[in-house]
């Protein structure tokens, strides 16, 4: 795999314009599970998956409370970027970083240092609370302050609506702003990588093909196989941690 590393780590100093599309596997070395893996949220206890269904979430108080309670719980709170969101963070000072989309809502690209001018929160942040009524947003914090004072189910300030956390629940859409940007920067990168991502929801994983169909190279880090892998022209598994900072580490040469 080194020789590969090496000739990943040389497309990247030579590439002008990279966009780089991170999932689970980027977090989960920073203690933030995944939700489909062997160890997943999901695959541990299915029911969980309700709480992240808009409908379920609307209609069932119930539903409501146990979500609150595994938001004040998540990991995202205690958990540091790793060295791969450390390395990304890098990349972009290069100046050759035009968009960094990411499946994750744990705020950890954000923490490493990446800057909101290329960061592409597909599924959202938990770091933001939003009114399902009437839109207003706040800190997650301030909403989870209020559950710690006895609110089981807090409701909007503005307007008394249900809240949720501003990530994208199974039966709502994506914000067509952010993918419309993700799809702009595939399309005019010249170097596509995909690192921790199954490649398997989507629209995200269609960027890979949107890149390839471009001219772009393909890359893909991943600890198992993808279905874009037939088309990437390089296939790396092992710890993100470890692979992507090997890569990115060669400055882009200077004519």
């Amino acid at each position: 795999m080194e020789a590969i590393v090496a000739d990943v780590a040389a497309w990247v100093a030579d590439a002008q314009r990279i966009m780089v599309l991170t999932g689970a596997g980027i977090s989960t070395e920073s203690g933030i599970p995944d939700y489909r893996g062997p160890n997943g949220v999901w695959t541990k206890n299915p029911a969980a998956a309700r709480l992240v269904d808009i409908d379920a979430y609307l209609s069932d108080p119930e539903v409501r409370r146990q979500a609150w309670l595994e938001r004040m719980n998540h990991p995202a709170w205690t958990a540091q970027p790793g060295p791969g969101h450390v390395a990304l963070a890098d990349l972009e000072r290069s100046g050759r970083l035009i968009g960094l989309a990411t499946q994750n809502i744990d705020g950890l690209h954000r923490a490493a240092g990446t800057s909101g001018d290329v960061l592409l929160e597909l599924h959202g942040t938990i770091l933001r609370c939003r009114c399902l009524s009437c839109g207003f947003e706040t800190p997650m914090q301030t909403q989870l302050d209020r559950v710690r004072a006895g609110e089981p189910d807090p409701s909007c300030v503005m307007c008394g609506g249900i809240q949720r956390s501003a990530t994208v629940a199974f039966g709502q859409s994506l914000d067509v702003a952010v993918l419309n940007a993700a799809f702009s920067a595939a399309q005019a990168c010249d170097l596509f990588l995909a690192g921790g991502s199954s490649l398997t929801v989507q629209p995200a994983a269609q960027l890979c093909a949107v890149a390839k169909r471009a001219g772009a190279k393909l890359v893909i880090v991943n600890a198992d196989p993808t279905p874009y892998d037939s088309i990437a022209d390089a296939v790396l598994d092992g710890r993100i941690g470890e692979v992507l900072p090997n890569m990115l580490k060669v400055p882009r040469q200077t004519l």
